[in-house]
């Protein structure tokens, strides 16, 4: 049965839906119905269509009471609006409201859904505490039920010194056996929390079997949106930080997504990490979800926002987040390979092609242009003896306005910087990352969608993302060297 509140939230997108003109949107970047996006959740393939949930606040361009938004896709690119299958309409989610979870099939056919509740209780001094625990509703991939006996796992069932107010984003999945497992993350008050892994044998009765990864306050005060997976061979796990301190250029301050590949102790339930990086080197990237797809890929799809930067617009504004381009993950080398999905090759036309183009100075080429291109670049010095000192790649550009991405090839150190889009709020402009020295040779591929771009570098080795609101007549495109260029360049639009 749908909840009133429910009832209001899809009557509401429907009718504020209509008030937005498609121009204004992203091609093929998701963003909210209408009003507010955050985290992914449910990322999930059910009934022959790819299905994403997201954090959804119908209601403005502002977080609020969370629901759930749903799309569904056959391509993962191109999103189909559904309602909303989530309201705060429960006494143990009234509080802030659904946050975020996962989605996976039940062996009777239906899709179930976990998530954390979050409600208030009130204290013995009269105050109000926020409480989040982790409840189940299942359906039929349009209308979802909530449990009678929700929550499924309750913040009692916590360890001890772990918070009750910091316990959420349950990422599930389902061992051979036929048994279910998830991790969710909680705060203690020691040293930063980490990643809880809980068990059950039917996806409602669950219990806690360890604390599989400890924070140790190595990255940052709090977890959230924990993955878990195995990838090539090898155990990853996904965390996303709050209040991080920088290390050099691998880790920014602020929030950020870190991904740890090690080993899983099936026997102990604890991991155990190798090594470690940052997921995404840009500006705008948290709170990634990934899924297994039917033909094996490991598909991950992020949050494209930064939280230092989230109240930074207009209550005019009818919609406000995006989601990434979804992304294949590999390992090469002990290292997190990421890629744009490859169904985003066949939306490709109207190629544009150079070989050996020389930059020196600023030169645009012609027919390499617009806000919606898909660009594969092949930097190179023009000669073993004369390398150049930066090269630059500015997009969204007008007389005025532009996005750069620049490489100085002396510190293997490539930029992405959008202090010149035209914002006028003071917050992170720029973020660099180091990349491999190959002599001053670097490949890219940049993808822009209207109010974005994602960077891959070397065939994904790394990748940098960022938004900004550059009016859309800024369509230029230009190269700059200092010093001697050739490039190879492929320019597609997106359909």
């Amino acid at each position: 049965m749908i909840s009133q509140k429910l009832s209001e939230a899809r009557v509401y997108e429907i009718k504020k839906e209509a008030e937005i003109a498609i121009e204004n949107r992203p091609v093929f970047h998701l963003t909210p119905r209408v009003g507010w996006l955050n985290d992914p959740n449910g990322f999930s393939f059910y009934d022959g269509l790819y299905h994403l949930f997201y954090q959804y606040n119908p209601y403005r361009p502002f977080w609020g009471p969370m629901h759930w938004g749903h799309v569904i896709s056959r391509d993962l690119l191109h999103w189909t609006y559904q309602p909303a299958v989530l309201a705060p309409d429960q006494p143990y989610d009234n509080g802030n409201g659904c946050f975020s979870g996962s989605a996976q099939t039940l062996d009777d056919g239906r899709q179930i859904l976990l998530y954390t509740g979050v409600s208030w209780e009130k204290q013995s001094d009269g105050s109000m505490k926020e409480i989040q625990q982790q409840c189940i509703a299942s359906g039929d991939g349009e209308v979802y039920e909530k449990y009678e006996k929700n929550p499924v796992i309750s913040s009692d069932q916590l360890p001890k010194g772990y918070d009750r107010s910091n316990f959420r984003d349950p990422k599930l999945w389902k061992e051979k056996d036929g048994s279910w497992r998830c991790v969710t993350v909680s705060r203690n008050e020691t040293n930063g929390g980490g990643v809880l892994l809980f068990e059950s044998s039917d996806c409602i009765s669950w219990k806690f079997k360890s604390v599989m990864a400890e924070n140790m306050n190595r990255f940052g005060r709090m977890w959230e949106c924990p993955d878990f997976f195995t990838l090539d061979g090898q155990n990853v796990l996904i965390v996303s930080t709050m209040e991080m301190e920088a290390e050099e250029l691998e880790y920014p301050n602020g929030n950020g997504v870190v991904c740890q590949i090690g080993h899983f102790d099936n026997q102990t339930g604890q991991f155990h990490s190798i090594s470690s990086q940052s997921v995404d080197y840009g500006i705008d990237f948290y709170a990634p979800q990934t899924m297994l797809a039917p033909d094996g890929r490991r598909i991950l799809i992020g949050w494209m926002q930064n939280l230092a930067s989230v109240n930074q617009h207009s209550e005019k504004e009818p919609w406000f987040g995006q989601m990434t381009i979804p992304r294949e993950l590999a390992i090469k080398k002990g290292r997190l390979i990421q890629r744009p999905v490859r169904e985003l090759d066949a939306c490709r036309h109207n190629m544009v092609s150079y070989t050996n183009a020389i930059i020196s100075g600023e030169k645009t080429l012609k027919g390499v242009c617009g806000r919606i291109a898909d660009i594969e670049l092949s930097i190179a010095p023009q000669s073993e003896e004369n390398r150049y000192y930066m090269f630059e790649m500015r997009f969204a550009q007008d007389d005025k306005h532009y996005t750069s991405l620049r490489y100085h090839p002396h510190e293997s150190e490539l930029e992405l910087d959008r202090s010149y889009s035209g914002s006028r709020i003071a917050m992170v402009h720029k973020r660099s990352c180091k990349v491999q020295d190959n002599g001053g040779s670097l490949k890219l591929r940049v993808v822009i969608d209207r109010f974005s771009a994602e960077v891959f570098v070397n065939d994904g080795e790394q990748v940098m993302s960022i938004t900004f609101k550059t009016d859309l007549k800024a369509e230029k495109i230009s190269f700059v060297a200092d010093g001697v260029v050739k490039i190879d360049i492929l320019k597609y639009e997106i359909r």
